[in-house]
């Protein structure tokens, strides 16, 4: 591509809305524009990157056998009435009627059509297994859309479906698509860690994640060096030991506690530390309310409250429905005498002499113990923290932030079921499909290695997916010779299949030299003054010095790159 007459501009401030480093190289190098939140534009730029993560991902695809198709956008509601995952998506999911006032929304996610779609072939047992995928735009309303192309309400998903009679054909099924995420990831370029992980709206027997290492990751990942275990924090398993205390047991006794509504606030007026108080906080579980009790220094697990209470929707309890169950304004709950089920922490069975709140405004109890109240279920509901140590081997974790840029699930029959998809077993009786499903988002991909890849002057690309992989600077397009070297090596480049742009733009060489640096391109050759002695200037994007060499001897290094 020559630049003279294209689409191409760059922006010399940071741009002031956009709260990533992502965000804000993306935009000010030309490759998206912000429409609206959560929105963009995929200009000519990214498109080129986008297009190149989707060919890596695709020959990888193609390379397990799996068919690429392509699925509408607009559904009709009622697949998602049938699965049972209209309500679970809830005000994420964008919804419209057409002119005929039938209902449709735009897909968050594709698993009930893709069921749809291997109905239409599969009648037995020998119709399986097979593997289907696209990419396709999906489009789901972020309440907080943010950090550029990390959480948009629209963005490009590659995601696929295996189909399978039985269990061990779906973990075949899922180790094929695993190691070709494993190969497309490396391939791409990200640094990333695969973590279990939570099944949530998916449901489903097994989630994994691959999650792109970078400070800026909505997603914390623990890790264990010496026995290599990881997990999402939200599902990473807490370890406890059962300690004979040998406390004297205490009789309880509320207390007058005046405006001491926090943990902080308690531990000041009595003088404790938070390790010795009990916070109960009143969740809604689908609406149903439930006292959760943990250690007062630890917090809760939602995503595992979910899973204990069998719950989609999971969220601290208004002030009207806190007072209602305890009595008592925020601040103020406790487990004895409350009025809904108690789920109580495993880490609090060890404990004793404990502090609670009392369900009476400006009161708590002291010396609580476990046989003052009943729970409706002890379990481990709490965030892991840095002083836990690793459930596999017991020694030290570590803790990473990570960008969710790929997923894959061991769906078992769930849609199957939902669905009705059936097949005949060999002995000519029904049995359910079982399903994996399998989801790589190319907007995050380009998002994590921007993150993962830049410094103080812009990106730095990596050649397999770079926009082009060689950028041609011609300092002086009033300079026939130069002009003239120039256009032979940028032919010689393109006859050669290598992606090559030519800068041949009426700008100062500087200004030019800060774009190439800026849009990240792998490799940049300067024709300038020593063109008419066949000396042109060679420069690495990661590398600080430039190097003069014959312009044979430049070609053949880009060649070799």
């Amino acid at each position: 591509m020559k630049l003279k007459n294209s689409f191409f501009y760059t922006l010399r401030e940071d741009v002031k809305d956009e709260d990533s480093i992502s965000g804000n190289l993306l935009v000010k190098a030309g490759f998206i524009k912000k429409t609206s939140a959560g929105i963009y534009m995929m200009l000519p730029l990214g498109l080129r990157v986008q297009d190149k993560i989707e060919a890596i991902i695709r020959k990888n695809m193609n390379e397990t056998g799996a068919q690429e198709v392509r699925m509408p956008a607009l559904i009709a509601q009622e697949y998602y009435e049938k699965s049972g995952r209209l309500e679970n998506f809830g005000s994420s999911i964008y919804r419209l009627k057409d002119r005929t006032n039938k209902n449709y929304t735009l897909g968050p996610t594709h698993e009930e059509l893709f069921a749809v779609a291997s109905k239409m072939m599969i009648r037995s047992y020998k119709n399986m297994p097979f593997n289907l995928y696209q990419f396709q735009t999906k489009y789901r309303d972020e309440p907080r859309a943010r950090f550029g192309l990390i959480r948009v309400k629209e963005f490009v998903m590659k995601d696929a479906y295996s189909f399978d009679s039985n269990e061990d054909g779906m973990n075949v099924a899922y180790d094929k698509m695993f190691n070709a995420y494993k190969k497309s990831f490396d391939e791409i370029g990200i640094d990333y860690r695969i973590v279990k992980a939570d099944t949530g709206v998916m449901g489903g027997l097994l989630s994994e994640e691959f999650q792109a290492i970078t400070p800026i990751g909505e997603d914390t990942i623990i890790y264990c060096d010496d026995c290599g275990y990881t997990s999402n924090i939200e599902i990473a398993e807490c370890v406890y030991h059962d300690e004979p205390s040998t406390l004297e047991y205490l009789e309880k006794e509320m207390v007058y506690t005046p405006n001491s509504g926090t943990i902080e606030e308690v531990c000041n007026y009595l003088n404790q530390s938070a390790d010795k108080f009990v916070k109960t906080l009143i969740y809604l579980c689908d609406n149903k309310p439930y006292a959760v009790m943990v250690r007062g220094d630890k917090e809760v697990s939602e995503t595992k409250l979910s899973k204990l209470t069998g719950s989609f929707n999971v969220e601290l309890a208004d002030l009207r429905t806190v007072e209602e169950v305890t009595g008592a304004k925020v601040g103020f709950a406790g487990p004895i005498g409350v009025k809904c089920p108690i789920i109580m922490d495993k880490e609090v069975q060890y404990m004793h002499n404990y502090i609670v709140g009392a369900n009476k405004t400006d009161y708590h109890y002291i010396n609580v113990n476990n046989d003052d109240f009943k729970p409706m279920a002890v379990a481990d509901i709490r965030l892991i923290t840095e002083n836990d140590v690793c459930p596999v081997c017991g020694k030290k974790l570590s803790f990473t932030k990570g960008i969710e840029v790929g997923n894959t699930f061991k769906l078992g029959t769930k849609y199957s079921k939902a669905l009705d998809l059936t097949f005949l077993n060999s002995e000519n009786k029904n049995e359910y499909v079982w399903m994996g499903s399998y989801g790589i988002g190319i907007g995050r991909c380009m998002a994590a290695l921007v993150e993962q890849n830049h410094d103080e002057k812009g990106i730095i690309w990596p050649a397999s997916v770079a926009p082009f992989k060689v950028a041609i600077v011609l300092i002086s397009s009033k300079d026939e010779n130069q002009v003239k070297v120039a256009e032979n090596i940028y032919n010689s480049f393109k006859d050669a299949e290598i992606d090559v742009l030519l800068d041949d733009r009426d700008e100062r060489p500087g200004v030019k030299f800060n774009d190439m640096e800026l849009i990240g391109i792998p490799y940049r050759i300067t024709v300038g003054r020593k063109a008419a002695d066949g000396i042109v200037e060679v420069k690495k994007r990661n590398e600080v010095e430039s190097h003069e060499m014959s312009l044979e001897d430049a070609i053949e290094f880009i060649r070799e790159a």
